[in-house]
């Protein structure tokens, strides 16, 4: 199945169930610290907007409450692979897009047959504190080299103006957070990210 170009990540499913009407295909619910049932909720909303809408959605971290409520794809950084049953996760079928940030860290993760391998940061990004400092273009291309015909994705301080560059490197696939979330016009700001993808 081929994945969609663009990849946004957001922490909760209103802001999901906002912008799917747009056109994404492709979307990840990403939230941290809260209650399970709280996530389980959040969860259940946004797998019933993606199948409304035909969208792909892929749960961050949360591999459990996934299988529970009958998702298909997670994402994975390398903590929780570390604490992550995969051999569960295997037998449940799901997909799994995984982090990547080193060497080590890339062998690891195509061990395990991902679906998508995501480098990061590419540019400096204001999403979270990250021991590495930005990876660069040049990472990217040495990346897809490496991964072969496993889909890359490109994160970290992405932006529309910037997609083009990353997609030019080697890049299959563009994630953004920060760009629409904090954006003036979310809903504007998508459209340009699908224009510039599509």
């Amino acid at each position: 199945m081929t994945l969609d170009r663009f990849y946004p990540i957001f922490d909760s499913a209103d802001w999901i169930a906002r912008m799917l009407p747009l056109g994404i295909k492709l979307v990840q619910l990403r939230m941290k610290n809260q209650p399970d049932d709280v996530l389980r909720n959040h969860v259940r909303r946004a797998k019933k907007e993606c199948a409304k809408f035909g969208c792909t959605l892929v749960v961050n971290d949360y591999w459990q409450i996934a299988i529970d409520e009958g998702c298909d794809f997670i994402h994975l950084g390398q903590e929780d692979l570390d604490i992550a049953d995969m051999a569960q996760i295997r037998a449940a079928n799901l997909r799994v897009g995984l982090s990547t940030h080193d060497d080590d860290e890339l062998e690891r993760a195509l061990s395990f047959d991902p679906a998508y391998v995501a480098l990061g940061p590419v540019y400096p990004t204001i999403f979270k504190k990250m021991k590495w400092t930005e990876q660069g273009l040049d990472r990217v291309t040495d990346w897809k080299k490496r991964v072969g015909k496993t889909p890359l994705v490109g994160i970290g301080g992405m932006s529309v103006e910037r997609a083009a560059g990353v997609f030019d490197a080697g890049a299959d696939i563009v994630s953004a957070v920060t760009d629409i979330t904090l954006n003036a016009d979310p809903e504007g700001r998508v459209q340009q990210w699908l224009d510039a993808t599509r």
